[in-house]
């Protein structure tokens, strides 16, 4: 049996060549990089987030390098869902790997809005909720720590979503199974998660920020651990798929999160040091995969063995 044979699998039935995907916001629009891989051998990508209306993110600098990760404060900058309609989804819709548009906003209507003009194009797969944005509405609580926000935006993008929709948690909450269960009773087809963690970086001889918003999100191999214990929990809460993700960097460390109930993986920060890293890193796990006798990347999810010893 090939590694290919082994890899591929479905996501919300939607077929997926290999469980590996390029994450949203690392991978921009996804044709920047048909210059450096053939996107095809990608499980799937999932576009830098969209919205409303364009935007010009944060002021710089947006990127500091850490111990161990890295932070970011882009501000979620993009063109907007109707430029990205016009100008980068016609080349994506050619594509045979499965494409997600990542969605955001600032209150519900705007998710469902840029939702219904994605609906009325065609060249993609399903939508991925980023729920870690304030509404501004309800003082600036975010989606993702308020069940009562978070079933009201995901009930209303998918009372007008005809493709399969996936809810982007963040970590950044006391206890993440209610959360998991609240995306899926509100219709949640499959969960993903981690987004990044809260975090600083300080110029000590400044004493300023390093990065020009002040905050910054946390990713990379850092908050690996941290990441595997949110989906593990939250596979445990739920009965729909969960895509891991936060640190992956090699095809054992996918293995892992499958291991913790993954049905795919993301790949974030590690296509910063190389954007061929997730074809890298399926070419791994399906490695990993022969090595121990396994013939589907499907037989390892959710066989973490508790407690440990």
């Amino acid at each position: 049996m090939s590694d290919d044979a082994r890899l591929a699998t479905s996501l919300c039935g939607i077929p997926l060549r290999n469980p590996v995907l390029a994450a949203s916001g690392t991978f921009g629009y996804g044709v920047e990089f048909e210059h450096q891989l053939d996107l095809n051998e990608l499980g799937g990508l999932v576009v830098k987030g969209l919205s409303r209306e364009p935007m010009e993110g944060n002021p710089p600098p947006r990127v500091w390098e850490s111990h161990g990760g890295m932070l970011n404060s882009i501000g979620l900058q993009n063109v907007g869902v109707q430029a990205f309609v016009r100008e980068k989804l016609p080349a994506l819709a050619r594509l045979h790997t499965a494409v997600f548009a990542n969605v955001f906003g600032s209150a519900t209507e705007d998710y469902v809005e840029v939702v219904r003009v994605l609906e009325a194009a065609e060249g993609l797969a399903g939508y991925e909720l980023n729920v870690s944005c304030p509404n501004t509405r309800h003082g600036g609580i975010y989606f993702s720590s308020d069940p009562v926000l978070l079933a009201e935006v995901v009930g209303a993008v998918k009372r007008v979503a005809r493709r399969p929709l996936i809810v982007k948690l963040s970590p950044n909450v006391a206890a993440i199974e209610p959360l998991a269960r609240t995306a899926e009773e509100s219709g949640a087809d499959a969960l993903s998660l981690v987004n990044t963690f809260v975090a600083l970086a300080i110029d000590s001889r400044t004493r300023r920020p390093r990065l020009g918003a002040g905050f910054g999100g946390l990713s990379g191999p850092a908050i690996k651990p941290i990441a595997l214990r949110l989906v593990y929990q939250a596979a445990r809460a739920v009965k729909i798929p969960v895509v891991g993700l936060g640190g992956i960097a090699t095809g054992e460390d996918a293995a892992e999160f499958m291991i913790a109930g993954a049905s795919a993986v993301e790949v974030g920060t590690a296509t910063f040091w190389n954007p061929q890293s997730p074809v890298r890193i399926a070419r791994e796990l399906g490695h990993f995969l022969r090595e121990q006798g396994i013939q589907s990347a499907h037989e390892i999810v959710g066989t973490l063995q508790w407690p440990a010893g």
